[in-house]
Order: C-alpha cells, then sequence, then structure tokens
C-alpha cells in the first residue's frame, strides 16, 4: 500500500487533497501534529518516507519541501507555481500533454497546473497542436473565479459578517498585466506571445470559467468554428474533461461544475467571432481534483478514482 504525505494540508487545496483521500483504502496518509507540520525536520522525514507527497505550500515552501528530498523513490505533485515551467518536471494535466500516461510511469517530479492556467491551456494547445492557430496569435482571456482561489485570507474576508461592500461585486485584478499564471499559459499552450489577461474575483465560493474570443481572421490553414469543435471534440473524451456546447437558456454559469472535479470546454459565438470557453471548479479541475487525477495515473488507477464528476 502506498504511503502518501500532504505537505502543507491545512490549506486550502491540502484539505481538499485530504477530503479526496481520507476514505480511500488503496492508500495509506502519513500525518503530522499541529506541531511537526512546522517542524522541518519532522517534514522532512515524513516526505522521505512516502511514496508520493504533495506539496501544497507557497513557491519558496515548495523549493525547500523538494530539497528535502533524499529518498530516490519519492514522488513529488507541486500544487505551486514554482515548478510549473521547469523542463524538468512532468505538467500534470493528462488531457494536453502528450504521452502523459507513459511519461508518468517515471516521472518523479510533477507539476499540478494552475487553476487559471488550466482552462487557457486546455482551449489554446489543441489549436495550435493542430494548427488551426499560429504560435504569435495575439490573445485576450478573461477568466472569472470564486473567491476560495485566493486562499485563507481571502476566504475569511469574504465570509466576514461584515463583509466590505467593494466585495460584494466582481473584482478585476492582475491589472499590471504580469500575472503569476502568464509564464505558464504561455510556455504550456506553445505561445510566443503573452495574452491581455483579465482575472477577475467574485463573491461565490468556487467555480471557473475561462473565456477567450477568437476573430475568424485569425484562423490559418482554413480552420473555421466548426474546425475547433471538431478538435475539441477529439481531444476532450474523457469523464474528467469532456466537449459540450453547453450554455443555461443563452447563459453560461461559471458555476456549473462547483464542487466537481471535472471540465467542460465549449465553442460559442459565429464564424466572424468565435468563443472559447472552459468551465470548471477552481478547486477541482483547476487545483485538488487535478492534483488527486495525478496521483491516480501515479498509482496506475484509475484516473477517476475518488474524484467526484
Amino acid at each position: 500500500m502506498k504511503k502518501i504525505f500532504i505537505d502543507g494540508s491545512a490549506g486550502t487545496t491540502g484539505l481538499r487533497i485530504y477530503e479526496r483521500l481520507a476514505n480511500r483504502n488503496d492508500i495509506k496518509l502519513i500525518t503530522l501534529t499541529d506541531e511537526d507540520r512546522k517542524n522541518p525536520e519532522s517534514r522532512k522525514k515524513a516526505i522521505n518516507d512516502s511514496d508520493i507527497t504533495f506539496l501544497c505550500l507557497p513557491d519558496e515552501a515548495s523549493k525547500e519541501s523538494v530539497s528535502f528530498v533524499e529518498n530516490p523513490n519519492t514522488v513529488i505533485l507541486d500544487t505551486s507555481t514554482a515548478h510549473r515551467t521547469n523542463e524538468n518536471w512532468l505538467y500534470g494535466f493528462p488531457e494536453v500533454v502528450n504521452d502523459f500516461s507513459e511519461k508518468v510511469k517515471t516521472a518523479k517530479r510533477i507539476a499540478v497546473p494552475g487553476c487559471h492556467a488550466s482552462g487557457f491551456i486546455a482551449l489554446i494547445k489543441p489549436l495550435i497542436d493542430n494548427n488551426a492557430i499560429s504560435k504569435d496569435v495575439l490573445l485576450a482571456c478573461t477568466s472569472v473565479t470564486g473567491y476560495s482561489g485566493g486562499g485563507k485570507k481571502m476566504i475569511a474576508d469574504y465570509e466576514n459578517e461584515d463583509l466590505d461592500l467593494l466585495l460584494q461585486y466582481p473584482r478585476q485584478y492582475g491589472l499590471t498585466q504580469t500575472h503569476k499564471h502568464l509564464k505558464e499559459m504561455c510556455a504550456l499552450a506553445g505561445l510566443t506571445n503573452s495574452p491581455a489577461f483579465s482575472p477577475i474575483v467574485a463573491p461565490f465560493y468556487s467555480g471557473m470559467e475561462v473565456t477567450i474570443p477568437i476573430f475568424n481572421q485569425y484562423l490559418i490553414n482554413g480552420a473555421t468554428k466548426q474546425t475547433i469543435e471538431e478538435i475539441y471534440a477529439k481531444t476532450f473524451n474523457s469523464k474528467v474533461v469532456y466537449f459540450a456546447n453547453e450554455s443555461e437558456n443563452g447563459f453560461v454559469s461559471s458555476g456549473k461544475l462547483s464542487g466537481k472535479d471535472s471540465m467542460e470546454v465549449s465553442v460559442f459565438g459565429n464564424e466572424e467571432r468565435i468563443l472559447l470557453c472552459a468551465r470548471y471548479d477552481n478547486l477541482g479541475k483547476g487545483a485538488s481534483g487535478a492534483a488527486v487525477q495525478c496521483l491516480n495515473y501515479c498509482l496506475g488507477v484509475d484516473e477517476t478514482t475518488g474524484l467526484d464528476l
């Protein structure tokens, strides 16, 4: 039975991973006391005693934890942004990484995708891979997320009974166009230019909707809206990520898959102006659900084990 450790189990992502694993009988969880969680030596021992360790920590703390690894057999699943563009790490997005099921058999370092980046990469990488758009295309992207993506402090701010008036409305951020996911979005999608990225945090707990508009003249090699639909239908046909041009009576709710670990990819618009849309839970396929999916690949079990789809 494989031993699993969650370094950073008290954080939002760590707690959600723990919830998904606590009742599984095919693994054994290594747990630490509150005191030992803050003790580097205790964490180091737990990491090296484990077969697989999740890192649910800020970037610098994740790098520290990686430096603790002495056991050559320990697999690290990092949910931070620290290693997502590191070529020595496998990017943990099975649906868009070529030969993922083969690569993961020998991978010891796996970087779990970022929440905003997951939707963007799902929408753009297949189009570049299938020569429907060029690598130097100029794009814009809007991503609406629930406040749980901001971690414990933001959750506390939004759930305060004396809620600040400004928090009662959607708030755009990343205003300097230097959001930490941009490097990941470009590198993994295969783009040479960063998109104009507009992330928006809204006053609901969880859910995410990433939208990318594309003018028809940006398509290449005779591609059309139908071409994009065919590419998505071919690429996304699993229980975790699937293609479905579904709306709610002409609306597209960012909360449709709240609480779920799946992702829905859709194409709207018309032949002149096309809208690409990915919907999922920022804590599900955008974080802890994606991490558990990667764990399942490492364990050689069905990728949906322990997921809520």
